[in-house]
């Protein structure tokens, strides 16, 4: 696991509970408003930075009768070769665990459904489900990417574990009307604020300091 970044208790990643929340590196997305772009894109961070997976692991054995659950987000989390068997390690502390995803990569998403190894999923729904909407979003996204989105969309409309579908929401991207489709689409969608690019980097900068300061 390359994990980038760890708070150790937060009210604000999962609803009604107290979380800790692993941020993991590497994305295969680059949307232009990301909020984490020190986890995404290589030349901002370097390998020596990483926080040991071992050492969180330890912290939240410790913790496990204070904390509610575990919030595994990025980056995105699904690229990590080894993410299943990092969050059974979890589990078999009988953490519940939430996964922010981009929904990418939907064999990974039915195999951690499957084997129960999720308890909640957010996932990021870009625009409508267009490929040329999506792409003013996302740069360089091949159309097996977003079909593969698709695929995920379908997974969790099958409303086998508890999730939700989020949205950001550009000015000059997102129009009033396609909101509302998008609402209609998907009913109970979040929809979050867009900030500009150089809030963006500066909050994320600001973020992963803080995160690389606290002690595990």
């Amino acid at each position: 696991m390359r994990i980038g970044g760890f708070i150790k208790q937060s009210l604000v990643d999962w609803d009604g509970r107290l979380c800790a929340v692993i941020f993991t590196r590497s994305c295969n997305l680059r949307c232009f408003y990301c909020h984490n772009p020190t986890l995404v894109l290589p030349n901002l961070f370097h390998e020596e930075s990483d926080i040991d997976a071992g050492d969180i692991l330890e912290y939240l054995s410790r913790r496990a009768s204070f904390l509610d659950g575990v919030v595994i987000t990025g980056g995105e989390p699904t690229v990590q070769s080894d993410i299943a068997e990092f969050i059974a390690k979890i589990k078999s502390m009988d953490y519940a665990v939430k996964l922010d995803t981009n929904g990418t990569n939907p064999d990974i998403l039915r195999s951690l459904t499957r084997d129960s190894l999720l308890d909640f999923v957010a996932m990021d729904i870009k625009h409508e489900l267009d490929f040329a909407k999506y792409s003013s979003i996302s740069k360089g996204i091949s159309r097996a990417c977003f079909e593969k989105i698709l695929e995920s969309v379908a997974i969790l409309e099958q409303k086998n574990i508890p999730f939700v579908f989020r949205t950001t929401v550009v000015p000059g991207i997102h129009s009033k009307e396609s909101i509302e489709r998008l609402k209609r689409r998907f009913p109970g969608i979040l929809l979050q604020n867009y900030r500009s690019e150089f809030e963006t980097l500066k909050d994320a900068v600001h973020a992963l300091h803080q995160m690389k300061s606290q002690s595990i």
